[in-house]
Protein backbone atom coordinates (compact mmCIF):
# COMPACT_ATOMS: atom_id res chain seq x y z
CA UNK A 1 0.00 0.00 0.00
CA UNK A 2 1.60 3.40 -0.83
CA UNK A 3 1.58 5.58 2.05
CA UNK A 4 0.62 9.41 1.24
CA UNK A 5 2.36 12.67 2.28
CA UNK A 6 0.47 13.20 5.38
CA UNK A 7 0.11 10.12 6.65
CA UNK A 8 1.72 7.27 8.81
CA UNK A 9 1.28 3.82 10.21
CA UNK A 10 1.96 1.59 12.85
CA UNK A 11 1.11 -2.72 12.75
CA UNK A 12 0.66 -4.74 15.18
CA UNK A 13 0.99 -8.31 14.68
CA UNK A 14 -0.01 -11.79 16.24
CA UNK A 15 -2.13 -10.18 19.28
CA UNK A 16 -3.30 -12.52 21.55
CA UNK A 17 -6.93 -11.70 21.13
CA UNK A 18 -9.74 -12.44 18.97
CA UNK A 19 -10.77 -9.93 16.33
CA UNK A 20 -14.33 -9.63 17.01
CA UNK A 21 -13.02 -8.34 20.98
CA UNK A 22 -10.03 -5.96 18.77
CA UNK A 23 -12.46 -4.66 16.76
CA UNK A 24 -15.01 -2.95 19.34
CA UNK A 25 -11.87 -1.25 20.88
CA UNK A 26 -10.93 -0.53 17.34
CA UNK A 27 -14.06 1.12 16.43
CA UNK A 28 -14.06 3.35 19.49
CA UNK A 29 -11.47 5.40 18.05
CA UNK A 30 -11.79 5.28 14.23
CA UNK A 31 -12.30 9.13 13.50
CA UNK A 32 -11.10 10.84 16.40
CA UNK A 33 -7.93 12.97 16.71
CA UNK A 34 -5.01 11.36 17.72
CA UNK A 35 -4.50 12.59 21.21
CA UNK A 36 -8.25 12.66 21.40
CA UNK A 37 -7.85 8.49 21.00
CA UNK A 38 -4.87 8.00 23.19
CA UNK A 39 -6.59 9.69 26.01
CA UNK A 40 -9.44 7.36 25.70
CA UNK A 41 -7.90 4.15 25.68
CA UNK A 42 -5.44 5.26 28.44
CA UNK A 43 -9.10 5.08 30.64
CA UNK A 44 -10.60 2.29 28.62
CA UNK A 45 -11.25 -0.71 30.51
CA UNK A 46 -10.71 -3.33 27.95
CA UNK A 47 -7.16 -5.36 28.53
CA UNK A 48 -6.54 -5.09 25.34
CA UNK A 49 -6.81 -1.26 24.87
CA UNK A 50 -3.06 -0.60 26.30
CA UNK A 51 -1.99 -2.45 23.20
CA UNK A 52 -3.88 -0.18 21.07
CA UNK A 53 -2.48 2.86 22.45
CA UNK A 54 1.27 1.20 22.43
CA UNK A 55 0.29 1.25 18.22
CA UNK A 56 -1.71 4.24 17.80
CA UNK A 57 1.57 6.03 19.72
CA UNK A 58 3.86 4.52 17.40
CA UNK A 59 1.94 5.48 14.05
CA UNK A 60 1.94 9.12 15.65
CA UNK A 61 5.62 8.82 16.22
CA UNK A 62 6.48 7.90 12.77
CA UNK A 63 4.17 10.71 11.58
CA UNK A 64 6.46 12.94 13.58
CA UNK A 65 9.91 11.76 12.50
CA UNK A 66 9.55 10.05 9.00
CA UNK A 67 6.90 12.48 7.99
CA UNK A 68 7.51 15.69 9.80
CA UNK A 69 3.76 16.26 10.92
CA UNK A 70 2.23 17.55 13.85
CA UNK A 71 0.74 15.54 16.49
CA UNK A 72 -1.84 17.80 17.88
CA UNK A 73 -3.28 17.87 14.05
CA UNK A 74 -3.18 14.05 13.34
CA UNK A 75 -6.50 12.09 13.41
CA UNK A 76 -7.17 8.49 12.76
CA UNK A 77 -8.12 7.80 9.20
CA UNK A 78 -8.16 3.77 9.36
CA UNK A 79 -7.94 1.36 11.98
CA UNK A 80 -8.83 -1.79 10.80
CA UNK A 81 -8.55 -5.54 11.87
CA UNK A 82 -7.38 -8.52 10.64
CA UNK A 83 -7.13 -12.22 11.08
CA UNK A 84 -4.46 -14.19 12.43
CA UNK A 85 -3.04 -18.05 13.08
CA UNK A 86 -5.48 -19.93 15.32
CA UNK A 87 -4.26 -22.59 18.13
CA UNK A 88 -5.74 -25.41 18.19
CA UNK A 89 -6.41 -27.43 21.57
CA UNK A 90 -7.65 -30.62 22.38
CA UNK A 91 -10.14 -30.63 25.31
CA UNK A 92 -11.05 -33.89 27.00
CA UNK A 93 -15.23 -34.75 26.93
CA UNK A 94 -17.38 -37.57 27.87
CA UNK A 95 -17.30 -41.21 26.71
CA UNK A 96 -14.09 -41.02 25.11
CA UNK A 97 -14.55 -38.38 22.97
CA UNK A 98 -12.54 -34.95 22.15
CA UNK A 99 -13.25 -31.37 22.00
CA UNK A 100 -11.50 -28.05 20.12
CA UNK A 101 -10.44 -25.38 21.69
CA UNK A 102 -9.62 -22.33 19.49
CA UNK A 103 -7.42 -19.40 20.80
CA UNK A 104 -7.76 -16.94 17.92
CA UNK A 105 -4.76 -14.47 17.32
CA UNK A 106 -5.21 -11.11 15.41
CA UNK A 107 -3.61 -8.11 13.83
CA UNK A 108 -4.32 -4.44 14.41
CA UNK A 109 -2.97 -1.46 11.93
CA UNK A 110 -3.65 2.04 12.40
CA UNK A 111 -3.36 4.89 10.18
CA UNK A 112 -3.12 8.30 11.08
CA UNK A 113 -3.35 11.32 8.72
CA UNK A 114 -2.97 15.00 8.92
CA UNK A 115 -6.40 17.50 8.65
CA UNK A 116 -5.80 19.53 5.44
Amino acid sequence: MIMQDRSAKAVLRKIRVSPQKLNVVASMIRGMRAMRAADVLLYSKKRIANDVRKTLMSAIANAENNHGLNASELYIGEAYVGNSIKFRRFHPRGRGRGGVISKPFSHLTIIVKQKV
